[in-house]
């Protein structure tokens, strides 16, 4: 599984479209929404919880398409699939690699283009939580959807209308988290939430995805 994790880590760095893809998106989303919506400092506070987890969202919808797209293409998924290690594990570390070289720098560099929406102080902290509680369940469920649709020409656009309804639930709470702590409200409920929505997808979607990946590998 170390072994699996290295390899993933290392294409997505060498190949491009991954890592670094996500964070320009990132960043082009933050620097663009001041000029949509004006430079008045009260609306872009109030916006910048939302605004940075829409952010977020889509930099990791970005990749989605490449965690099984090269290794179906050069016939490694028909490898792994008949590897030792169950094709449950490999699920799961597809969806940390993507979750690290993706979902990972998006948290840290969040609280740093925070300062270009004017997010209130009291809010960095709680913005980077709420992305350390989300993007797990999003790469998770990406990689769920990359199953679905592997194998499939043009699957990209599929993938994206089958994941997004699934992300709604994490960008509901994850942007009221970051909201309601902005603001120094209560937010104990969608904290734990977002937390039981990236638990549950951790616990259960790497055995629907490997049992998706068995009947497509077939």
């Amino acid at each position: 599984m170390i072994a699996l994790l290295l390899r993933d880590l290392r294409l997505a760095v060498r190949a491009g479209g991954g890592f670094g893809l996500g964070l320009a998106f990132f960043l082009i989303v933050t620097i663009l929404v001041p000029f949509g919506v004006g430079p008045e400092t009260a609306l872009l506070s109030s916006i910048a919880p939302g605004i940075l987890w829409l952010g977020a969202l889509l930099a990791c919808l970005l990749s989605l398409d490449r965690i099984f797209a090269l290794d179906w293409e050069d016939g490694t998924l028909d490898l792994l699939a008949t590897a030792p290690l169950p094709l449950e594990a490999v699920v799961s570390v597809k969806a940390l690699a993507h979750w690290l070289t993706t979902g990972l720098p998006l948290v840290l560099v969040a609280p740093l283009l925070g300062v270009l929406l004017n997010l209130a102080p009291q809010g960095y902290l709680w913005l980077l939580i709420s992305l350390a509680l989300g993007t797990p369940a999003l790469s998770v469920l990406g990689t769920f959807g990359a199953a679905l649709t592997v194998g499939l020409k043009r699957g990209g656009l599929l993938l994206s209308l089958l994941v997004l309804p699934l992300y709604v639930p994490s960008l509901i709470f994850g942007a009221e988290v970051a909201r309601r702590g902005a603001l120094g409200l209560q937010l104990t409920t969608p904290l734990l939430l977002l937390a039981g929505i990236s638990a549950g997808a951790i616990a259960l979607l790497p055995f629907a995805s490997a049992a998706v990946l068995r009947v497509n590998l077939r």
